[in-house]
């Protein structure tokens, strides 16, 4: 199951609650670095603190990895992706499939960006948390459901155009 480093703690332990539900090996979470409280947090990267939020609600360490992605400005999912492959690939795990764990309408967009980048190889599904500030039924009576669904939207879009160019 790989976690998306960014969600929400609500999200994380229902991340907790699909790998104990699902056939999982391990939790695997990427992020960029920390762009706030770099210099205080023992954390440098979303990956790392991630995993220690896990640790936190009681998972257990044995089973998460932290993939740090590299810092960058734009195509972070992919960025992310990108740092995923590469750990597979340098890693003795031997993974056929994943179960990607993103946010909200979010997930979309982050599930076509990990299957460009780890497929055919790897096998990608996604699994979407819902978000708690508005109904994701009736989101056009929420402005922040409006916001969500316009910006993705459009990034969905861009990642379609832009991403198949990188």
């Amino acid at each position: 199951l790989v976690v998306e480093g960014w969600l929400p703690d609500y999200a994380l332990k229902g991340a907790m609650e699909e790998f104990d539900r699902g056939n999982y090996q391990k939790i695997i979470t990427t992020g960029l670095p920390l762009r706030k409280g770099y210099y205080l947090s023992e954390y440098k990267s979303y990956a790392e603190l991630t995993a220690a939020t896990f640790i936190a609600l009681g998972f257990e360490p044995d089973k998460l990895v932290a993939v740090p992605a590299p810092d960058v400005n734009v195509n972070r999912t992919l960025a992310s992706a990108q740092a995923l492959r590469e750990w597979l690939l340098t890693s003795d795990e031997s993974i056929k499939s994943i179960n990607l764990y993103s946010f909200d309408v979010h997930t979309r967009r982050s599930w076509m960006l990990f299957k460009q980048v780890l497929g055919p190889e790897i096998k990608v599904g996604a699994i979407a948390a819902n978000s708690l500030d508005y109904e994701p039924k009736q989101w056009w009576v929420s402005s922040q459901g409006v916001r969500s669904i316009m910006s993705e939207t459009i990034a969905y879009l861009y990642a379609q155009v832009v991403s198949l160019k990188v």
